[in-house]
């Protein structure tokens, strides 16, 4: 058998006793008691599916859409085995597999709501002068139609105390942290989370220092929710300095004795089509 069989075999094995195993959960889901609780705990979300679909449609940060207009069944199953798990069962997981579970439902439906309208330039074209796209109630969750906003504002930003998944989620604009190719996982997470940080800071379209002018440019993502930044580090820049360029810190430490004046850079709302 040639290797390229091979790998795809592998592949597909992986992916059906994922699902197998996602449909186990699913059928246990409201039979759990507090003797299986540990149990539940230590077993994470299979996420291989939304994995095989933005590593074939999704390239430094940019997305397939025509692609995944003509082939997004994968996407869809994905997002389905999503809107089955339960608020008993998601309340096992550890706080880790929540935020990846979480994560990666924003960014799927955010994907698939732009493959349901393609062709698109924005997805705030997707909203009207009254209504915005982040509030459409599209997605399944816990039992209930939920928006875009309510996974961010009331679940993410409110129940957990990390700052971090404003450098994971993506609203399907070149302004964002770039899309990852893979999806999150509770084991991965910090990793996953403290890499997507050091990108996004990296990123001279959205955030650099300008030496000349003593000036630190910033994305507007840390003016929208300085609150959470500064919930952790007292001040926006405390909290980013670890993740800045070595050397850009060195000189905004020098030149401002780390007190750096901060703009904003502009926000691109174009679409992140490949």
């Amino acid at each position: 058998m040639k290797l390229k069989n091979v790998t795809a075999l592998i592949k597909t094995l992986t992916l059906t006793a994922c699902l197998l195993i996602q449909f186990s959960n699913f059928a246990t889901a409201d039979q759990t008691s507090s003797q299986d609780t540990t149990e539940s705990n230590e077993n994470s979300y299979c996420h291989s599916q939304f994995d095989e679909v933005l590593k074939k449609f999704t390239s430094d940060g940019k997305v397939d859409y025509k692609g995944l207009t003509l082939d997004r069944s994968d996407l869809d199953e994905y997002i389905t085995s999503l809107s089955a798990v339960s608020l008993k069962k998601f309340n096992t997981w550890s706080e880790h597999e929540q935020i990846a579970y979480l994560i990666n439902y924003y960014n799927a439906a955010t994907i698939q709501l732009i493959v349901d309208n393609y062709p698109v330039k924005s997805i705030k074209d997707l909203g009207g002068f009254f209504s915005s796209p982040w509030k459409k109630e599209f997605i399944n969750l816990f039992g209930a139609k939920e928006s875009l906003d309510h996974i961010e504002h009331e679940i993410l930003r409110t129940r957990y105390k990390e700052p971090r998944v404003h450098f994971a989620l993506v609203c399907a604009s070149i302004g964002c942290p770039m899309l990852r190719e893979e999806a999150y996982t509770g084991e991965q997470l910090v990793a996953q989370l403290k890499d997507q940080a050091l990108k996004f800071l990296s990123d001279p379209d959205k955030n650099y220092w300008d030496p000349k002018s003593r000036t630190l440019y910033l994305s507007p993502i840390f003016k929208w929710f300085a609150e959470d930044f500064e919930k952790q580090s007292g001040v926006v820049w405390a909290f980013i300095y670890p993740y800045f360029p070595k050397e850009d810190r060195k000189s905004i430490q020098a030149l401002t004795n780390g007190k750096p004046k901060i703009r904003y850079t502009n926000y691109d709302w174009n679409l992140n089509k490949k």
